[in-house]
């Protein structure tokens, strides 16, 4: 009871802990304060849609362009791989000022090819994003009652198999009055040196406000061409703009220039600085998280209770009887007694494939490591979404630097199988840092050939392509000869009996054994499967996903489930005289992989239907097949290593040759 009553606490003070980091982050970028009239710059992302699945760039489309030219941000290595491209706009604003009917500019007359792109991208819903003081714009429609809140805004709208482009932005800029005996308590520091108090002739600090909020409405705005001819960009627009979302002005046509203008309000919010991402961070269904995590947390507490009670009660006794048993007696039972004390010599035979098997171990390793890390962080509050890019850019840098642990642990089970044999470790250390990397680079070529044939921003540079080949070979590669060095030194793990030389041979069995694997993985599938609606809902609907406290919890279950399935199914196997335990320890948890292969299969079919042409279709099963060989590597050395220790506990117990 005293276990079980730890356990609860234990349990109880992690719930505790992350429903206090629910909702939290660590700012990514320090506040600007700015004073009235102060300039501000509006960014423009790349275009996203949910409907295609690939970005491209703003200036795709005939937008109109900033005065000084089209300016790249710069951006991290994670920003560019998930296919942001940052750019200047012509958008400005001033601190406090509020401006109605600003002329932006007046586009060429559409050829054929604009109209065609631009009712494509109207077609597949395409969205414009904005992005002001690093905060992206959001877009408020009522629905059925409901507010919804979206990110960015539509390139148009379709009516009546007419095209309509939101050619006015009504902008509403949510600020928070500057306070200096607020700063303190806001950043968490005693001097509050990360703001900078703008300061005025007189010397006196001029009052300043903080940018908390960046909101738009898109309007389609029938304006007069003729009355434009000689306006310039920022000029006043001659006539009142009516900003009505429910109406469209005239519809595109070839031939015809597009008018753009924009107004913008600024509105002072009690909004504190480090709370102005709560709105973008709002996850409905919290409570749907916790009774998951609860209904799975009891589930799994209750399978392990019976799984201790049957190796206590089964294993415990057997070993206690072994142990009671002269030496004459021992062997006269071995002859009788049939079940897992039969395989004694042939339960450490080398498996087939043993080198690739070190080396699936040893990537599984890598990218548990990884996952666990860089989930952990995020869920403390370092990966923050003001920092665009720093959750994959934080994915990368673990990956990289855990390349010790994966050369360690491939190379020290490799020495084990081969008996102590050392020689050829820089060859196993070699192959883990090429296996899981080079499938993930195959993969991702791939599909990278079909962005850069759609001319998406997604698609990966090849200077980009060039810095994570040295990633790679300068970083990751030597790290894990590193490991590989060191887990050769190290002494390999002694078996506790003798291995045959003629192998046993395995009884016909009632049922095959692939069955009872596949079958294995269920049930680390229900522990995750609902979180994994809301994983997939951020990465291809665009929703915001930012619980990583329940992922972290999640994460843990999954980890203690695919241990607990493995130990089962290999006791199972060994007492029906099954001593190829090896490879069906992996697949038993690493089974999990197939099931979550086939619900993206079935969330592309039923939740996307949307997604459109095989492009698409083809970047969505490509990015998911990365997907499920890492979980199958990862959960797969949960289970095997588990498997391992439970084995060798096992059979060191035994005292027979």
């Amino acid at each position: 009871m005293d276990s079980f009553h730890r356990f609860g606490i234990w349990v109880l003070t992690i719930c505790l802990i992350f429903q206090s980091c629910y909702g939290f982050y660590l700012p990514g970028s320090y506040p600007h304060k700015y004073a009235v009239g102060d300039p501000l710059s509006v960014k423009v992302n790349s275009l996203t849609s949910i409907d295609t699945e690939m970005p491209f760039s703003y200036y795709s489309l005939p937008f109109c362009k900033p005065q000084e030219g089209v300016k790249d941000s710069a951006e991290n290595l994670g920003e560019l791989l998930m296919g942001d491209r940052i750019e200047n706009s012509p958008y400005r604003f001033k601190m406090h000022v509020n401006e109605s009917e600003i002329f932006l500019c007046q586009t060429d007359k559409l050829s054929g090819d604009h109209l065609k792109i631009l009712k494509e991208r109207i077609d597949e819903m395409y969205q414009v994003n904005l992005i002001l003081d690093n905060l992206p714009a959001i877009r408020y429609t009522k629905k059925e009652g409901y507010t919804l809140r979206w990110t960015g805004y539509p390139v148009g709208i379709k009516v009546k198999d007419a095209y309509y482009i939101f050619n006015h932005l009504k902008f509403n800029v949510l600020v928070n009055k500057y306070e200096e005996a607020n700063v303190a308590r806001v950043m968490g520091t005693g001097d509050a040196a990360e703001v900078i108090p703008t300061i005025g002739k007189s010397g006196s600090e001029v009052p300043g406000y903080m940018v908390v909020g960046f909101e738009v409405v898109p309007c389609s705005v029938m304006h007069n061409a003729d009355s434009t001819k000689n306006l310039k960009m920022y000029d006043k627009y001659p006539s009142a703009i009516k900003c009505d979302p429910t109406t469209v002005g005239i519809p595109i046509n070839e031939g015809q220039p597009v008018v753009f203008t924009y107004e913008v309000e600024f509105e002072e919010r009690d909004i504190k600085w480090p709370s102005r991402w709560d709105a973008y961070l709002k996850m409905e269904g919290s409570k749907v998280h916790w009774f998951s995590i609860l209904n799975s947390l009891m589930v799994i507490t209750f399978l392990a209770g019976i799984v201790l009670v049957i190796f206590l009660r089964t294993v415990r006794r057997d070993l206690t009887r072994y142990e009671e048993l002269d030496k004459e007696a021992q062997a006269q039972m071995n002859e009788e007694l049939s079940g897992w004390k039969l395989v004694v010599g042939d339960v450490f035979r080398a498996p087939s494939n043993a080198d690739l098997l070190c080396i699936m171990v040893g990537d599984g390793v890598q990218i548990l490591g990884m996952a666990v890390v860089t989930i952990l962080f995020a869920a403390l509050g370092f990966m923050s979404p003001a920092s665009r890019g720093t959750l994959v850019t934080g994915m990368l840098f673990f990956y990289m630097i855990l390349g010790v642990a994966a050369g360690y642990v491939a190379v020290r089970l490799w020495r084990t199988i081969g008996c102590g044999d050392y020689k050829g470790w820089v060859s196993v250390s070699w192959r883990v840092a090429c296996f899981f990397p080079g499938i993930a680079f195959l993969i991702l070529t791939t599909l990278n050939f079909l962005l850069w044939g759609s001319h998406s921003t997604g698609a990966i540079p090849i200077s980009l392509y060039i810095i994570l080949i040295l990633l790679w070979f300068c970083i990751s590669v030597p790290l894990t000869l590193i490991g590989g060095y060191l887990g050769a030194k190290a002494p390999h793990i002694e078996y506790p009996v003798r291995t045959n030389q003629i192998p046993r041979e395995i009884p016909a069995q009632k049922y095959p054994s692939w069955l009872l694997v596949l079958g294995a993985g269920t049930l680390p599938f229900g522990t995750l499967f609902i979180e994994l609606f809301f994983i997939m809902s951020s990465i291809w609907m665009g929703r915001v996903y930012y619980v990583f406290g329940f992922l972290f919890i999640v994460l843990v279950l999954l980890i203690v489930v695919c241990a607990e399935v493995s130990l089962v199914l290999t006791y199972m196997h060994l007492c029906v005289e099954d001593w190829k335990w090896w490879w069906k320890s992996f697949f038993a948890s690493g089974s999990v992989a197939i099931y979550i292969f086939l619900y993206s299969i079935n969330y592309l079919i039923f939740d996307l239907k949307s997604l459109s042409g095989p492009v698409s279709a083809t970047l969505y099963l490509g990015y998911s097949l990365f997907m499920v060989v890492a979980i199958m590597l990862a959960t797969g050395t949960v289970g095997f290593l588990s498997s391992f220790w439970f084995v060798h506990y096992l059979f060191s117990s035994v005292k027979l040759d």
